[in-house]
């Protein structure tokens, strides 16, 4: 057989290699208090937030339905859509701006990936063992201990992807009354098909795919390198301190045997969830999770070494250069979201519920009434986006002496509710001194003065020569 296609098979084989299973050892650390601390805020905030009440309802609900949208004591409606798609800005840009300062920061420590997956590798941990004890369970025969341990672990992790799914509903539905329609089996087909669709993606991606997802299938993964430049917070092995690396005996000079501060223990390998050794520099797969910090920190310890052999630094800093932090793009990044987000708050914190639209009647432009005046018909819609009825006055200026024509007298608006209703307005054309004037329509509550909107209009009338 010919060398070049001996080496088309190796190739052939590596490319299709069957999948091995990582197990991350447990570390502990600066760290990993960080991300476990992280963790617990995460997940905290999501299982407990649909069960909070507020002012009568759900604290955090995305009523569909009914097209409310609860978030504490505010309460968005469609209209308001906007707001969405500026907090989907301003999260983009967060991630460019954390990616540009300090790496994936959002990969090693807030990805709901991340997130889960630690949870159902300490599950895992409870069950069957240390990393060294899974293996050797894993590699042993099937017996009834083993398929215990198994059942339990999988059944354990069937059990909080179900509560995931559960409570991810939850914000769609009310979380008591979707708890008793479980209780009483009496789910609809929607919820049941979400509960279950969600809690299938938490056991697979967390249970089974973990790595898999962020180095096959998550995008960012890919493209992070646009967002990287030379002094970019990464995590990094010290080469020049490191190498050439080698066993040896505690509290032993690393000058006096010729080697390096890397004592060659692979512990950094070992606790990597997506099994990568950061020695061989930077890799996409690495989600910068710190874990290779905190157990070559604890080695140097023991050895009596400087700690930060694995560190966050850069790649300028690496080459003996300097860092600057304070640099165009960070700078950039930052303006641009102080003044998205302060935009945002202040415009959620002047925002009035309620809408005014004025829409005048397109098929004429105007029309002569018989008494010689010049008549516009207009529609009017009232949107009451508060929480409680309202009434309210609609008054119209703009043209002296004009009529206002089939005008409510006090308009009645529910929660929730769009109420329509025509006005027409009259003018003399001795009044009209252009061909379009601009009109105002002020809409005030009587119950409420401080929900108060104004809308321009225009008032069409015959070409004034």
């Amino acid at each position: 057989m010919s060398s070049k296609k001996v080496a088309a098979e190796v190739v052939t084989d590596e490319s299709y290699a069957k999948h091995e299973k990582i197990y991350p050892r447990q570390v502990h650390g600066l760290f990993a208090t960080f991300r476990v601390l992280g963790i617990f805020i995460l997940l905290g905030g999501y299982y407990i937030a649909p069960w909070l009440q507020w002012d009568g309802h759900q604290a955090i609900l995305f009523d569909l339905p009914a097209r409310k949208f609860y978030i504490f004591s505010l309460t968005f409606w469609p209209q308001d859509f906007i707001y969405l798609a500026v907090l989907l800005i301003i999260a983009a840009l967060a991630l460019f701006f954390f990616t540009a300062l300090a790496g994936r920061l959002w990969c090693g420590y807030a990805c709901p990936q991340t997130v889960w997956t630690e949870v159902f590798l300490w599950i895992e941990r409870k069950v069957e063992g240390s990393r060294n004890q899974q293996i050797k369970l894993d590699k042993s025969p099937l017996t009834k201990f083993k398929f215990l341990r198994k059942a339990l672990k999988h059944s354990l992790w069937i059990l909080l992807s179900l509560w995931t799914g559960f409570t991810f509903v939850g914000y769609f539905t009310p979380i008591l009354e979707l708890g008793v329609k479980f209780v009483q089996l009496n789910l609809g087909p929607w919820e049941t098909f979400w509960i279950f669709f969600y809690g299938f993606a938490t056991y697979g991606n967390a249970g089974w795919m973990r790595e898999q997802v962020c180095i096959y299938m998550c995008p960012y993964a890919r493209f992070q390198s646009a967002m990287f430049d030379n002094d970019t917070l990464v995590i990094s092995y010290d080469e020049a301190r490191g190498e050439p690396r080698g066993s040896r005996k505690r509290n032993v000079a690393s000058e006096s045997v010729g080697l390096g501060d890397c004592v060659d223990c692979t512990l950094c390998v070992q606790v990597c969830p997506t099994g990568i050794d950061i020695r061989q520099g930077m890799q996409y797969q690495c989600i910068g999770c710190a874990a290779c910090i905190d157990v070559c920190n604890q080695v140097m310890d023991k050895m009596g070494y400087r700690k930060n052999l694995v560190r966050y630094t850069t790649l300028n800093a690496m080459d003996g250069g300097k860092t600057k932090i304070f640099r165009p793009r960070i700078i950039i990044y930052f303006l641009l979201l102080l003044g998205i987000t302060s935009a945002l708050i202040y415009s959620m914190a002047i925002r009035i519920p309620l809408e005014l639209d004025i829409i005048r009647d397109r098929n004429a432009l105007y029309r002569e009434t018989n008494e010689g005046l010049i008549e516009n018909i207009y529609t009017i819609k009232v949107i009451n986006m508060d929480l409680q009825p309202h009434q309210y006055i609609l008054t119209v200026s703009g043209i002296e002496g004009m009529k206002v024509i089939n005008k409510v007298p006090e308009i009645k608006v529910n929660s929730g509710e769009v109420l329509d209703f025509p006005i027409s307005i009259q003018v003399d054309p001795v009044n009209l001194k252009k061909t379009t004037q601009k009109l105002k329509f002020d809409l005030i509550s009587t119950t409420n003065p401080k929900l108060h909107v104004e809308e321009s209009g225009r008032f069409i009338g015959p070409l004034i020569r």
